[in-house]
């Protein structure tokens, strides 16, 4: 790149410089000269644009002068006038003008190119810097060999409000594959014909999202997407940006990524519609601070990486211009309020067809491509967990230096923890084993580092940090550090970073394994700084303390003191349990199941909740759980978390795993409540082969009988199967508003028949159907079923109540029952009194609360009432005014 004056190397220094120039070359002018120039002016174009003539009449130089540089843009005005000069025939001047703009301004070898021509000649530089990649491992490979497709979805709605009659569960709009259909669909039009100018990409970490983004630019580049929309693409690394000292405009940055200092900035900001920026790692943004009360406006105006960035995500800055936004999954309820009408997408990661695409790729031999697909596929949870783009290259990775090793390939691990330090250790084997000491050394100082910058969210290393470490130039440095380059305005800045931020969050974690906190020059705070409760903070060091967790199992702890040469101190793992317990005695106490108003069930909304990611805050605990993979560790810290509730969560499959562990492993007492959440169906039906289709229409009724299938799982089913161990201490379960399918029904049937402590159960409001609500008192009615209390409440069950009524005399253990809610039918009373009556029923308590009863059926259960005295039956026109037994519910 060639370099101006050091005074002009700024977007703002440059105008100022080019202002200045422009403004002599007009003075030198004599009056016949000026007046011969303004002539000439009125048919200079530049992108088919001239000053109006009206503007040009009688204005001296200091007016001709603000004219051009207002209408043309500073740099732009130089080279109009230069070539108007030549056309007055002031030769001198314009020659002049030439050489002073050299020397202040350097070359401009695009000066006269116009916006469309400079269009093309930036596609071609996109095309050329982002054709390859780089690996973790520094290799570099074309973008279009390593990228594989993955699977994106539109952000689910929350669950409707549920209807009068029992509905099917609605079919999600199927997650598509990432191919240039998928992303052109991105700034699609929404169900109301509106086209996003916010597109959001939000998924865990390593799942692709910049993998994605990047494939975006490169495509578009191509001519392969929004060609007709998108005249410029930039692409924004957040972390990078805002680590970036000094202030900078969006001017300067956009010039950052062009090929010369001489792009038609201005030009290109005035259709900022036809602009896209890619914000990269949005999530990184901190949130605006006092200071920042005035959002960034101007994108000429030098700031702080923050507010420009920021200016750009509120649309405060060019709200016209199309945002392509990155976030981690957590992050997009923080976000939230500083987006506008946001299209929200999930980034779900390889499909089971696209792993395997994914390691045929990886290793080209195909030989041992097969051989390492079969065998990780044979590792049900290890396969499971390379739906994740970044851990299946780790796992690929290691596979591939165990092939070449003739090592053993069960070695390989099963959550993304021991994932991670198979990978590390693996790496590390390549040294001399006589450097072991020497290297483990470096790999604690390693940590160090990457926790300094984990808490101090710094992902950029300046070589000081490296020297004060004494990691310059050591093995570790070589390993697992990316050296930058970055140019300056004397000399080059090198900087360092992870070879992923996902890496340097493992580092962080593990540094508290490594060192001992009353160790010299040990950082302070201990595992309390990660730990921390702060909500701005938590989503940040998400990923960090579920590595911590899963550091932390008895296992993994076995291997860093084999592998790092150290003893581990237990007193990590009893201060991470004892944060876990103390967490549940200092949240607030959910309110008991029933205690909402009425119309909140009645209404067409559910609340809106302002901190997205307080919801899935015990969703992301219970995923640091699962990666311990320690039962009894699992089972003692939810002893201080007696009730789990999840809100509103669309389930994943891994979601559901992580669930169920933890149910499989959960204290007796437990309690879990599903509020509004919806059940993720199977990620894609393979479709048949033509033959197939053939042979089922041809083949006549008797083979259609005999290749008849037992019915298919439901989504919950892992979650069934986890209440039916003989360990699990599941005591109550609630279901609101979750929108339960047959399918789901059977798999719960099944539970309930075998759950060891279950004795509690609520269907609240689930839109059950007449075959569900069967099949469920089926399960409830079998002779091992526990349960003691059951609570239905859904106004569209009326003649389907029969069911339920009819268990009542074949139950031996329910003795509680709330149909608060429900219609009854007077002749549904009437079957129900029939069966309270029946020595086989042992009922105790009946909550009809809320139920409207017609004067006969009242008069029925006040009979019922006078024959069983020892029956409590709970509505406001019977006589009978006692309260409740404590802690049971009758009031949703």
């Amino acid at each position: 790149r060639n370099k101006p004056e050091a005074s002009c190397c700024s977007m703002e220094a440059r105008a100022a410089a080019a202002r200045e120039l422009l403004l002599a070359a007009l003075e030198d002018l004599s009056q016949e000269q000026l007046k011969r120039f303004r002539h000439k002016l009125r048919d200079a174009q530049l992108d088919g644009r001239s000053i109006p003539r009206g503007r040009l009449e009688g204005a001296d130089a200091v007016d001709l002068a603000e004219q051009l540089t207002e209408f043309y843009g500073p740099e732009p005005a130089l080279d109009v006038a230069r070539k108007t000069l030549k056309r007055a025939d002031v030769r001198d001047v314009a020659a002049r003008l030439k050489e002073q703009r050299l020397h202040r301004l350097g070359p401009s070898s695009s000066a006269l190119l116009s916006v469309s021509e400079y269009k093309k000649k930036y596609r071609e530089h996109v095309l050329l810097q982002h054709a390859k990649i780089k690996e973790r491992n520094a290799r570099s490979v074309k973008i279009n060999k390593r990228f594989t497709k993955l699977l994106i979805a539109p952000e689910s709605a929350a669950p409707e409000p549920e209807a009068l009659g029992p509905v099917e569960e609605p079919e999600p709009e199927r997650a598509r594959r990432s191919d240039t259909h998928t992303f052109n669909r991105l700034f699609g039009r929404d169900e109301e014909g509106q086209r996003p100018l916010t597109v959001v990409l939000q998924g865990p970490a390593g799942i692709g999202k910049t993998m994605a983004a990047k494939k975006i630019l490169y495509d578009w580049a191509a001519g392969k997407l929004y060609h007709s929309k998108v005249d410029f693409a930039f692409f924004m690394p957040c972390r990078e940006l805002l680590e970036r000292s000094g202030t900078c405009s969006l001017a300067d940055l956009i010039l950052d990524q062009c090929p010369d200092r001489s792009a038609p900035v201005r030009q290109m900001l005035a259709q900022s519609e036809r602009l896209l920026f890619i914000l990269d790692g949005a999530d990184e943004l901190p949130a605006p601070g006092p200071a920042e009360a005035a959002p960034c406006t101007d994108p000429f105006e030098a700031a702080g990486s923050a507010r420009v960035l920021g200016g750009l995500l509120s649309k405060a800055l060019l709200p016209g211009a199309r945002l392509l936004v990155t976030t981690r999954a957590a992050a997009p309820g923080r976000l939230q309020g500083r987006l506008r009408s946001p299209q929200c997408a999930e980034v779900r990661g390889f499909s089971d067809k696209d792993k395997k695409k994914y390691f045929y790729k990886f290793f080209q031999d195909e030989w041992r491509a097969e051989r390492a697909y079969r065998f990780v596929k044979e590792n049900e949870t290890l396969f499971a967990l390379c739906f994740v783009p970044f851990v299946c290259w780790i796992v690929c990775t290691v596979v591939r230096q165990q092939l070449e090793l003739g090592q053993d390939l069960s070695r390989t691990s099963k959550t993304t923890t021991s994932v991670y330090l198979l990978f590390i250790t693996s790496v590390l084997s390549s040294a001399p084993a006589a450097a072991g000491p020497r290297v483990q050394g470096e790999l604690r100082k390693l940590c160090r580092l990457a926790r300094e910058g984990v808490l101090g969210r710094r992902a950029q290393f300046a070589e000081r940090d490296l020297e004060r470490l004494e990691l310059r130039g050591s093995t570790v440095q070589t390993l697992f550090l990316n050296k930058k380059e970055l140019s300056g305005v004397l000399e080059a800045e090198v900087t360092y970073q992870f070879i992923d931020q996902s890496f340097q969050e493992f580092f962080a974690a593990l540094s508290y394994l490594l060192e001992d906190e009353e160790a010299p020059g040990a950082p302070a705070g201990g595992v309390g700084a990660l730990l921390r409760e702060d909500a701005e903070l938590r989503c940040h060091l998400a990923l960090t303390t579920r590595f911590l967790f899963g550091l932390l199992s008895a296992e993994r702890m076995r291997d860093i003191e084999r592998y790092f040469g150290c003893v581990v101190s237990e007193r990590v793992k009893q201060d991470v349990l004892r944060w876990v317990q103390d967490l549940g005695q200092g949240r607030p106490t959910a309110a008991p199941e029933g205690s909402e108003k009425p119309e909140a069930l009645e209404g067409t909304e559910e609340p809106e909740e302002e901190e997205g990611e307080e919801l899935n805050h015990p969703l992301e605990l219970l995923y640091c759980l699962y990666e311990t993979q320690e039962d009894a560790f699992v089972r003692q810290a939810l002893r201080g978390l007696p009730e789990l509730v999840l809100e509103r969560v669309c389930f994943s499959r891994m979601d559901l795993a992580v669930l169920s562990y933890c149910v499989r492993c959960c204290p007796a007492g437990q309690a879990l409540r599903l509020v509004s959440c919806r059940l993720a169906t199977a990620q894609e039906k393979k479709k048949k082969s033509l033959m197939k289709r053939l042979q089922g229409s041809l083949g006549g009724g008797s083979s259609s009988q005999a290749t008849k299938t037992k019915p298919q799982a439901s989504p919950l089913h892992p979650l069934c199967e986890a209440m039916m161990d003989p360990h699990c201490g599941l005591h109550r379960l609630t279901l609101f508003r979750c929108k339960l399918t047959d399918a789901v029904c059977r798999d719960l049937s099944q539970a309930l028949r075998e759950a060891p402590a279950l004795a509690e159960l609520g269907l609240l409001h689930n839109g059950l159907s007449e075959a569900g609500l069967r099949v469920l008192s089926e399960g409830l009615a079998w002779p091992q079923c526990r349960v003691q209390t059951l609570r239905v409440q859904q106004p569209s069950l009326q003649e389907e109540l029969q069911y339920l009524v009819g268990l009542l005399w074949q139950s031996l253990t329910l003795t509680t029952l709330d149909l608060s809610g429900c219609q009854l039918p007077e002749s549904m009373v009437t079957y129900l009194c029939a069966v309270l009556q029946q020595p086989r029923c042992h009922l105790q308590t009946l909550s009809l609360t809320s139920v409207e009863l017609s004067e006969q059926s009242l008069q029925e259960l006040r009979a019922v009432k006078t024959a069983k005295p020892g029956l409590l039956i709970t509505h406001p026109a019977l006589d009978s005014h006692l309260e409740p037994p404590e802690g049971f519910s009758s009031a949703l």
